[in-house]
This record gives structure tokens, sequence and C-alpha cells, in this order.
């Protein structure tokens, strides 16, 4: 039997998480003084409300080696297949690979490194689990999901460069003239690092379209399987103009909608939006 896991970034609804049986190895969010489990005893909203009223950003912080011990222990299965948030934005990777050396089971438990993050590593997961369904090997499936990651298209538009600011991923300036033209950027995942590709201004319904259209010629390529529309708390007016636009392409098997989690949340701040999807290989 093969159990398949990843750590908490990868934002799967609770539905899919089910649906799927992903173990989930939680994150750390740490709010000042206070330790929260990323998904477990802690919501976006709640860092939210903090980070305005004391106008910092919250900290996080990998799962250790003896977290990640502790909760491969709770499963027996014949092989593991852990993915991880992308190596170069966190040492959720290192610590897992340590696991496995502490476990003595680096024969049966696969670490992959995503280089992506939220839904970016969601798509994988579903991939790597309905390989597992069809009966494939642990080592097929690893290899089948290296040859993925470079066709993950994950990018998001952020609603307020605050967060960002508050984390150090853009400067003070940066932030008030961006937010008082309402600049908003798309942030993309390239090479498991994430670099600014665009910028859009005006209102949400505005921007958020224009993000949508701009991907069209990308979407007519992708993956026809299913698509993720990822968000840190968006109106339900904008989610399903996204979603009726993705309808109206008639590519998707499914249109996937999720709330990002609190690590993920806590970087990019609410009203964040993102369309991911995996490119289709090239004939």
């Amino acid at each position: 039997m093969i159990k398949i896991l990843s750590d908490s970034t990868c934002d799967l609804s609770p539905e899919l998480i089910k649906k799927y049986d992903i173990g989930i190895i939680p994150l750390y969010v740490r709010l000042g003084e206070d330790e929260y489990l990323d998904g477990v005893n802690i919501t976006p909203d709640d860092i939210y409300k903090w980070s305005d009223e004391t106008e910092k950003t919250p900290g996080t912080a990998a799962p250790s080696v003896n977290d990640i011990m502790n909760i491969l222990k709770t499963y027996d299965a014949d092989d593991y297949i852990i993915f991880t948030i992308s190596a170069s934005m966190s040492s959720c990777y290192s610590n897992c690979m340590l696991a496995a050396e502490e476990l003595a089971m680096e024969d049966h438990i696969h670490v992959i490194n995503s280089k992506n993050l939220s839904t970016g590593i969601g798509l994988l997961i579903i991939e790597a689990a309905q390989m597992a369904e069809s009966g494939k090997s642990a080592a097929e499936i690893t290899d089948n999901i290296e040859k993925l990651i470079p066709r993950v298209r994950a990018s998001f538009v952020v609603e307020t460069l605050t967060y960002l600011y508050r984390g150090g991923r853009c400067s003070g300036v940066a932030a008030y003239f961006g937010n008082a033209l309402k600049l908003h950027p798309r942030i993309a995942v390239v090479d498991g690092g994430m670099r600014p590709e665009n910028k859009y201004r005006g209102f949400p319904q505005k921007y958020i379209s224009d993000y949508v259209k701009d991907m069209e010629d990308a979407l007519k390529s992708a993956k026809p399987e299913r698509v993720f529309i990822t968000h840190s708390g968006c109106s339900p007016e904008l989610v399903i103009m996204v979603k009726d636009y993705l309808t109206k392409m008639e590519r998707f098997g499914e249109i996937l909608e999720t709330r990002a989690g609190s690590v993920v949340s806590s970087h990019c701040g609410p009203g964040t939006l993102g369309v991911l999807f995996i490119d289709k290989e090239q004939e």
C-alpha cells in the first residue's frame, strides 16, 4: 500500500484531502509569541485580524524532523510519497529527507520537491493519487511526477501589497504607491521561486478579469482534466466570475475552488486569487 502525504501548503480542500486520502503535515504559524498549526488551530482570517491590529507579519516555520517522523509513524504503509513546498522557499523538503534517514526508510519514503506552492502542489498530489489507484508503484509515481513538475503553471494576482511589504517582499515605497495607484502584481512560480510577471490596475472585477483573459492561450493548452481557482478570501461573486469564464472555455473536466491556507495567506494577504493548471505534454 502507498500512502501519499503533503505539507499543509498544498491548499487542498478538506473534501479533496478526504477523497484522495492525503495525509497532511502542518507547518507552523507564529503570531508574536503564540504558535499555531496551519489548518489545525488557526485560520487566515485570524491572521489578517492580528496582522492588521499589530501591523506585523506572521512568522512561518517548517515542521521539525521529529514532527514528520511522528506523523509517519501513525500510518502503516509499504511506501510513502511526501510532497513539499519548493525547497527554495522552506526547509520542509530537507526535513522530510532527514526524517526518512532517521527512520532508516530511505528506500520506502519518496520525498518530492514540488518546486511550487499552494495548489501547484495540489495538482501534482491528485495526479499521484490517481496513479496509485491505478496500481503504479511508488517509484513509477515519483518518476512520472518529476516529469510533470516543470509543466505546472501557478500564478496569482495580489489585491494588496501591504502583506508583501510586511513580509519584506517589496519596499515600503512600492507598497505605498502600488496601493495608492491600485496596482496589483501578477506573481508566477518559476523554477521553484516567485517572480513578478505583470501589473494590473483597477478594482477587483477588472484586474482579476484581465488576469484570467491574459492566460486564455495558456489555458487552451492545459491538461484538460482539471484547473484550480485558489484564493485567500475573495468575494463569491469574483470566484463565480472566474469559474464562469473557465466554464465557457469548455476545456476542463473539473474546475476546483480552494481557499488558501494560513501559511500561504499570511504572505499574500486577503483578496489574492490564482488560476493553476498543468500544461499539456507537447507532442
